[in-house]
């Protein structure tokens, strides 16, 4: 048995192995890979995802699981071999479906479109990336189909991310977000939105980004094991949990972007130095889903760094560094602005309240994408009418629209509503939090946030992928998930904002 679960541990190093190499091809490609390179990168990535699947799926591997499989019969196990049968065991059984030919097809494609959306995006020229979409969503529904689903052809996209999750499950927690947080969006709309012109004037890049890292290094992300770049689309990449790098972009006009853009990847960052050493080179090296993996990084952004301790903090420092334009604007002033409420275009731009509509016209619109009843060129317009509807305004170009997310030219369909789950997740453990440590605030308005790195890693992080997002919950907070804590949140967060509100 030992020597068997050795072979099996050996061959899982190599599929990581060769993971870890096109996670590095995926970083340099994101941030210093020359334009002219993108197509022989993608032939790259695609020969390496290959074999990876390829080394994966052997009948070595399943007759080493199946004979193992006695180590994973206690499903309360969650000891490292347990977790690594069990896991490894789902894995392998979904990867088995999938043949080596779309698996290559399906990096190369992606791999492409990611450097086409590029130029689309800064063109503003939708045309140009429609062919790369349109392929896409036609190797997605081949997946979709080859992985096998029950109801819906989404179950088994979502199921990727977060599994054993159901269409029906995700429309009936955004149906009730958004019966929720609608009429308390229209609400705190009608108010007087708080001043934050003073967040659009020009700030210096580099003072931006000089600022971000020192609180990244106050958060506890360890640069002796991480690094920071940067890219059009913030991103955080992991290769074990002693190299993890992220990136941000700074804007010299819209100051709140690179900050919370920067705690966003962040708290993903955290996430992957906190897992357990012994998991490394395995496939438990992850979180437990991407929506666990999305509430550290929401809780990072949003419940710490836009948090009124934390400005009371850190404030002084900022307007010290940007006297000229912070200079006669008080923290409270600074606190309301980069909380004020304004239904916009931008998702990772989007205050608290109206990001999780940003999530339901995504996923409304990849659903009706993928089951044919959207045509891929009619796609602008679609997401146009959704944002009048939902929130008021009008993208004036795909820029703005339909091409804002990289998520769909990288593939990722079924990803958009981790976001959301991510939020009410983070809500949730930080209720939970707040009753074991009662201090926390405290902790937090001195700029001291070890306690609450401390209390993730050892009740999130170091498990990785040993239990799932439905078990650390209950094991954590007692309860399966539920909205309640996240949206009670929100609208104390707003409330003392805007004042009372219905």
């Amino acid at each position: 048995m030992e020597e068997k679960f050795t072979k099996l541990r050996s061959i899982l190093a190599t599929v990581a192995d060769l993971r870890g190499a096109t996670a590095v091809l995926t970083w340099d490609q994101e941030t210093h890979m020359p334009e002219g390179g993108g197509f022989a990168r993608a032939s790259q990535l695609a020969t390496l995802e290959k074999l990876g699947h390829d080394l994966f799926i052997t009948d070595e591997v399943g007759e080493l699981l199946d004979d193992l499989a006695d180590l994973a019969k206690d499903p309360s196990d969650t000891s490292f071999p347990a977790s690594l049968i069990r896991v490894t065991k789902r894995d392998y059984d979904k990867a088995r479906k999938l043949p080596s030919s779309l698996v290559e097809a399906f990096s190369r494609a992606t791999s492409e479109a990611t450097q086409i959306w590029r130029k689309a995006r800064s063109s503003g020229d939708y045309e140009l990336f429609l062919p790369h979409l349109t392929h896409l969503l036609e190797l997605t529904r081949e997946k979709a189909h080859a992985l096998g689903f029950e109801e819906r052809l989404y179950d088994a996209l979502i199921d990727q991310f977060e599994p054993d999750m159901k269409t029906g499950e995700v429309e009936s927690v955004l149906s009730d977000l958004k019966k929720r947080l609608v009429p308390f969006v229209h609400a705190i709309t009608a108010r007087k939105a708080p001043e934050n012109g003073f967040l659009h004037i020009d700030y210096d890049e580099e003072d931006q980004r000089t600022f971000v890292l020192d609180v990244l290094k106050d958060f506890g992300f360890d640069f002796s094991r991480g690094i920071q770049d940067f890219s059009t689309h913030p991103l955080t990449i992991a290769f074990s949990p002693d190299d993890v790098r992220i990136t941000i972009r700074v804007r010299r006009n819209l100051l709140p972007f690179a900050l919370f853009s920067a705690f966003h990847e962040c708290g993903h960052a955290l996430y992957y130095q906190g897992i357990g050493k012994e998991l490394d080179r395995s496939p438990l090296n992850e979180g437990a889903s991407t929506g666990m993996h999305e509430s550290q990084s929401r809780f990072w952004e949003n419940i710490v760094g836009s948090s009124l301790a934390f400005w009371n903090h850190y404030y002084p420092a900022l307007q010290s560094r940007f006297s000229s334009q912070l200079g006669n604007v008080d923290v409270n002033a600074f606190y309301r602005a980069i909380n004020r409420v304004e239904p916009g275009l931008i998702r990772i731009e989007a205050d608290e309240v109206t990001y999780n509509l940003h999530i339901v016209i995504r996923f409304e619109l990849e659903n009706a994408l993928l089951e044919g009843d959207l045509d891929p060129r009619d796609l602008p317009a679609a997401w146009n009418e959704k944002m009048q509807n939902y929130l008021g305004v009008v993208p004036s170009s795909p820029e703005e629209g339909a091409m804002q997310d990289i998520h769909w030219a990288s593939g990722a369909f079924g990803y958009f509503p981790t976001y959301t789950l991510g939020n009410i997740m983070s809500g949730q453990l930080y209720a939970q939090m707040r009753s074991e440590l009662p201090d926390i605030e405290e902790e937090i308005a001195h700029g001291r946030f070890s306690t609450i790195l401390d209390w993730l890693r050892e009740k999130i992080h170091i498990y990785g992928r040993c239990l799932t997002s439905p078990e650390l919950l209950m094991q954590v907070t007692g309860r399966g998930l539920e909205a309640d804590s996240y949206v009670s949140y929100i609208r104390g967060k707003y409330t003392g904002i805007y004042g009372d509100l219905p």
